[in-house]
Formats: C-alpha cells, structure tokens, sequence
C-alpha cells in the first residue's frame, strides 16, 4: 500500500469557490500559553519554538504531528493558537519508516528514495492536480527535512488512509512520505493550514 504524488499541474483558483468554505487568510495571533488537550505537551512547546524560529508570518492555525502514535490514532492536529482548540485526524506515513509495516513509524529519513517521512518544520505552498487529486506543496525548513519539495512530500489523500483500512487491519497502509489523509478529512486540514502556516513532525521518546 503505497503512493507517490510526485506529479504537479498548477491549479486555477476554481478550486476555492462553493461548495467549500475559503481558505482562510493569514492572520497574526499569539500562541497558546498551554498545549491544548490531547497534544503532548513537549511536543507542542517544541512546535512553538519552530514558529518563532522560522519566522512564520501566519500564527492563528499550527499543525503538530506526533508520530509516536500509531497510524491507527488521530496524530494529525490542527491547533488554533488564538483559542486552543484543536481538531485532529487520522495520517498515514512513509513506508520507509516503518518497513515491517508494524504501523508504528520507526526513523526519519530526509535522503532521496527512501520513501520515509521526515521530521521537522514544514511550511505549506501552493496547491495542485496530481495524482491523487487536490494537493498540497510543502517545504522543509530545516536540515532533516530540507529536501521535502525535491522529494515531492505532500498533503494528500489516499485510499489507503480511509477509515476502512482500520477496520480492516487495525492501522493505516503507507505513503512514499507525504502526509496521507482520508479524503473528508485532507480539506479541512488543508483550508486551515494553507497560505505559509506550518506544520511541526516529530516522534518524541
């Protein structure tokens, strides 16, 4: 159960209009003192620092990524910095993290080929057609992750990701790196997250 979305059409502004609600643009905010509920606290205190280190302009959304949980668990969190809140969702890994496929991610990899995820910062790009439908550029911003936009590492959804597959063999299948979600759950991410927010990946020990 694998994906590449290495493929990339530019996409016509089109895809903002109704049904769906706009991407919302960025706005300024001060972080939250605490970590919101369900987010490790560590974790999350880590992802702040990254947003003030990398100077990200757009402070109101965060996604924090805990991969010390299993593909089976909702890891994927979209924080609110204004207000705390948080909503959070299911993502797949790559293969070459977790190689017996255990569902638990295993290592990092930034290197070419390995089809692993990375950790660290990302912050999100434009959108585009590929593959697997609507999806989304990221770009690394430090050493472990710098070669995301080379690699082709992405937001998208998979097949793989989609509820079924927990039912069915209690974990996810994996990606080649990219940040697989179900299908209802990749817009939403997505709309809170574009336009230059970011995303911080890590498994803490």
């Amino acid at each position: 159960m694998l994906s590449s979305a290495a493929s990339s059409v530019g996409l016509p502004s089109i895809i903002y209009q109704a049904p769906r609600a706009p991407i919302v643009p960025a706005q300024p905010a001060a972080a939250a003192v605490q970590a919101p509920a369900g987010v490790n606290p560590q974790l999350f205190q880590k992802a702040k620092a990254a947003l003030d280190m990398h100077r990200i302009a757009a402070r109101d959304f965060i996604g924090v990524v805990d991969f010390s949980l299993p593909s089976s668990e909702r890891r994927f969190h979209v924080v609110d910095l204004r207000n705390g809140q948080v909503e959070s969702y299911r993502v797949a890994h790559g293969q070459g993290s977790d190689p017996a496929h255990s569902g638990f991610l295993e290592r990092f990899s930034n290197t070419p080929g390995s089809e692993a995820t990375s950790n660290g910062a990302y912050q999100t790009l434009d959108t585009y057609e590929g593959k697997y439908g609507l999806s989304m550029k990221v770009r690394g911003l430090d050493w472990s992750n710098s070669n995301a936009e080379s690699r082709a590492i992405v937001i998208h959804n998979a097949w793989y990701a989609e509820p079924e597959m927990i039912e069915a063999h209690g974990k996810l299948g994996r990606s080649q790196g990219c940040f697989a979600f179900a299908r209802a759950d990749q817009w939403p991410v997505m709309q809170k997250l574009a336009g230059g927010r970011m995303i911080y990946a890590d498994k803490l020990a």
